[in-house]
């Protein structure tokens, strides 16, 4: 992302206020995703693979944008968690105005979401809040805002109309696009502003990594990113109950043994996959254990209590 001292000088177009918590219907989008940049308070690292909670920053930005229509990347090709398209600024390195223009000429959809490759807790449900501010508004577009209020102009969604249309003027007013910051297209455009501190946090620092590390291992935040983190890894795209499945696992430790949890989960993970997969086949055959769990703690209390009555079947032959 642009760093913080050019997030705050961005967004200078007409001041308006979204706080849409309700996603409407939308068509398709498509997603620029910038990727390139020195990283320079990195150390100069490479921080679209710098790793937080076990998977890349972009691969975890990539995941957020599953449901476009076509992604693009700008930067150099790279090793992904999933296919993507790869666009280059010219001259590379000539800021995110001229990165912008490159990713934008291989969309195709009415709206486009634009993202920095550093936003660790991006998630679907965000860019679904973007767009649904931009369908409810008819504004330009549609950005995060920060802890402090700053507009985060590379966690947006906007008409790509109206993107193609300031970036024609800029580049004809200044001979090209390299070098330009950001607040000269924004300071264009008809903006309306979504709050979201958490989804707006971007890495810029070393401490910003840390941060975002400790983060993710939070109580209420571990199990939704570890699974998050599992179905990346294993290229699995499957939206289930996991109080289902957590249920599951508590009853088959509680009336079998404990190591009867994860080989449960991963039997009833194998039938789903047999039977076709999908939500529904893991929620019916999650059913079926649970209830042979249950059926099977039942008759060891009943076994228990007889074994209380007459002696249990180690007691000695009284005959």
């Amino acid at each position: 992302m642009t760093d913080k001292a050019t997030a705050d000088e961005t967004g200078a177009g007409p001041p308006a206020t979204a706080a849409a918590t309700t996603p409407v219907p939308y068509d398709p989008y498509d997603a620029v995703v910038l990727a390139g940049g020195a990283a320079r308070r990195l150390g100069g690292a490479d921080k679209p693979g710098v790793r937080v909670g076990g998977r890349a920053l972009l691969d975890r930005v990539l995941a957020a944008c599953a449901g476009a229509r076509t992604t693009v990347v700008v930067a150099a090709p790279r090793t992904t968690v999933r296919p993507v398209r790869w666009a280059r600024e010219e001259p590379p390195g000539a800021g995110p105005v001229a990165a912008l223009a490159a990713g934008l000429r291989h969309t195709t959809a009415e709206h486009a979401v634009v993202l920095s490759a550093d936003l660790p807790f991006l998630r679907p449900a965000t860019l679904r809040r973007l767009l649904a501010a931009l369908h409810e508004t008819g504004v330009d577009g549609a950005l995060l805002t920060d802890a402090d209020g700053r507009d985060q102009p590379l966690v947006a969604a906007y008409r790509t109309a109206a993107l193609r249309r300031e970036l024609a003027a800029l580049a004809a007013a200044h001979d090209g696009l390299t070098g330009l910051p950001l607040r000269r297209l924004t300071g264009a455009l008809r903006l309306t502003r979504v709050p979201d501190p958490r989804a707006s946090f971007d890495c810029d620092t070393w401490d910003d990594i840390a941060n975002a590390r400790a983060r993710i291992r939070e109580h209420g935040h571990v199990l939704d990113e570890w699974i998050s983190a599992v179905k990346d890894e294993l290229g699995i795209d499957l939206d289930v109950d996991m109080n289902v499945l957590l249920d599951l696992a508590r009853d088959a430790a509680h009336g079998v043994a404990r190591p009867a949890a994860p080989l449960t989960t991963f039997l009833v993970g194998y039938a789903a996959a047999r039977s076709g997969g999908g939500p529904e086949a893991v929620a019916e055959a999650a059913r079926k254990a649970a209830a042979l769990a249950l059926r099977w703690a039942e008759e060891a209390r009943e076994a228990g209590g007889a074994g209380e009555g007459n002696g249990g079947p180690s007691a000695p032959d009284a005959g």
